[in-house]
């Protein structure tokens, strides 16, 4: 096919997200033309991505890009990519939750790590953060599990529990836990309303704000959110001011370019019943608190990974905007609602001279390879490492 050349990948849902799996060595080196090469995978810009691979949303157009560490501490090395679905933009800041959970199988059954059974501890260094993850993947025959009786909103059925452990990303983007020093800041928008707001840098850098403060109760769904577009400058206001404030950006109008994607945002409030997009009920007794996350300026259908983790993180800062709202139910975990219901997440601490540290602060995730195989793009786009040998 002298108009199409071809790159093998593997099509495969992490946790509540989905996204391209890449063997490094079969990409060209971090730059314009690796991002090149994603955009045109995806379809990229396009709003429907139709001409690719993504699916038209945040969640569903990311990258993983796997690699065998040569670092002591790690087996494998592992590059997150958000592929923007309007812009011709590829960010690298931060990582993902969801993605993350699926490296790990990833490894296992593509033969970069040796598969021990009846569970493999795979240790991944993700070089955005610089920070090592542990996951805890079941195997099953050599291969990554899939089966099993762990659930997860968002997901349909159940699968195979894979424990991600966080422990080690809480301030690799800002190098604190509180970027500016202060559990709670003021931002001040340009109509002079003053936003109180938590800025956490644990799995990514996260800013939370109380719902009410912009007009919602936490109960909303994507129509409401999405919709708003009132709500949605207002929350790109919010996150172009975190984005300076923790020095991610420069000019907090310029944060799409300066910083896509990071900080989130989410709107956090006190326990309520609600129902979930696919019209479940959720009691107000099954959760701590509930949040609406804004990624890409969209809702999240669900909760972000890194995003669950700097939650779980800010519930346990004394004076937070999100400790003000949290029904510490449990002490190892924080149960959040959120738009697709109610998702556990793993948090121990403990305070020592004042500062809040943590033992263990993480996830469980299902994951399961979706597809593998060549995808096509126009030869006259770029050429793989696997094209010129």
């Amino acid at each position: 096919m002298s108009e199409q050349k071809t790159i093998p990948l593997v099509l495969m849902r992490g946790g509540t997200s989905k996204g391209l799996y890449f063997h490094e060595s079969h990409l060209p080196p971090l730059g314009a033309a690796r991002d090149a090469l994603l955009l045109r995978l995806m379809g990229s810009p396009d709003i429907l991505q139709i001409d690719g691979l993504g699916g038209s949303r945040p969640i569903t157009s990311k990258v993983a890009i796997v690699a065998p560490s040569a670092r002591a501490d790690a087996d494998v090395d592992y590059t997150f990519a958000q592929v923007d679905i309007e812009h011709p933009v590829v960010g690298y800041a931060g990582n993902c939750g969801n993605i993350s959970s699926g490296v790990g199988p990833f490894a296992i059954d593509e033969g970069l790590i040796e598969a021990t059974e009846p569970v493999t501890t795979v240790r991944i260094y993700n070089t955005n953060t610089e920070a090592t993850l542990i996951a805890e993947v079941p195997v099953h025959e050599r291969r990554a599990q899939i089966t099993g009786d762990f659930a997860i909103p968002g997901v349909p059925g159940t699968g195979a529990e894979i424990v991600m452990n966080w422990v080690e990303t809480i301030g690799t983007t800002t190098g604190k836990l509180l970027p500016t020093g202060h559990a709670v800041d003021d931002i001040t928008l340009t109509d002079g309303k003053t936003i109180q707001a938590t800025l956490c840098d644990a799995g990514n850098p996260c800013v939370w704000v109380p719902a009410e403060q912009v007009g919602l109760t936490g109960s909303e769904l994507s129509e409401e959110i999405n919709d708003n577009q009132n709500l949605l400058d207002t929350v790109r206001q919010i996150r172009g001011k975190a984005a300076v404030a923790m020095g991610l950006a420069k000019h907090w109008d310029h944060v799409d370019d300066e910083s896509p994607g990071l900080p989130m945002v989410g709107m956090v409030a006190a326990p309520a019943t609600y129902q979930t997009l696919s019209g479940e009920r959720v009691e107000e007794k099954q959760m701590d608190l509930r949040v609406r996350l804004i990624f890409m300026n969209r809702l999240h259908e669900s909760i972000a990974g890194s995003g669950s983790v700097c939650l779980a993180a800010a519930s346990r800062i004394p004076e937070s905007t999100v400790a003000a709202v949290t029904e510490n139910r449990h002490a190892d975990e924080l149960l959040i609602g959120h738009p697709s219901g109610v998702t556990p997440t793993k948090v121990d601490s403990h305070t020592d001279d004042d500062h809040v540290e943590f033992d263990v602060l993480g996830f469980s995730r299902t994951a399961r390879r979706l597809m593998d195989g060549t995808a096509y793009y126009p030869a006259d786009q770029h050429e793989s490492p696997n094209d010129r040998q």
